[in-house]
């Protein structure tokens, strides 16, 4: 085994120091991203709480796999339909995670899937109604172990 040197440890330790300064900032970036995602989704439009249901787990064991049904509620019909729904995860390297697509003919408004997460984050779920207005819900999910990050 080799010996470390002083120059070596104290190298070692300014990339650390370097590293963990820089940190705080990559999780803000992931926010202000998922945040620009969803006005780039309404056009800068206020969504309203409400209409949209959003099942996942309070606790994720396993962050690489977190289940996930979205639902909104909607006559679906020719005249009152929602055509799309966005899922965005604020703490994750890409916070784009699905967007699922509508029509009348989809009789109702649900999907499911299944998503990873890098930590315990925000999970935001954006519908855009077939009137061009925009509803909006938020889930925090705690993950234990696992995830993008390891």
């Amino acid at each position: 085994m080799k010996e470390v040197t002083r120059r070596e440890t104290l190298a070692l330790g300014a990339a650390a120091g370097a590293a963990a300064m820089f940190a705080p900032y990559v999780a803000w970036a992931a926010v202000e991203e998922a945040n620009a995602l969803i006005a780039k989704f309404t056009g800068g439009k206020a969504a309203t709480d409400g209409k949209i249901t959003l099942q996942m787990p309070e606790i994720a064991e396993n962050g690489s796999t977190v289940p996930l049904s979205v639902s909104v509620d909607s006559p679906m019909t020719k005249d009152n339909y929602v055509k799309r729904v966005i899922i965005v995860a604020d703490g994750n390297p890409r916070p784009e995670v699905a967007t699922f697509n509508f029509t009348p003919r989809s009789g109702v408004a649900e999907a499911s899937t299944r998503m990873r997460l890098a930590k315990t984050q925000n999970i935001v779920a954006v519908a855009e109604m077939s009137d061009g207005s925009f509803h909006m819900t938020k889930r925090q999910v705690k993950v234990t172990i696992g995830g993008c990050g390891g």
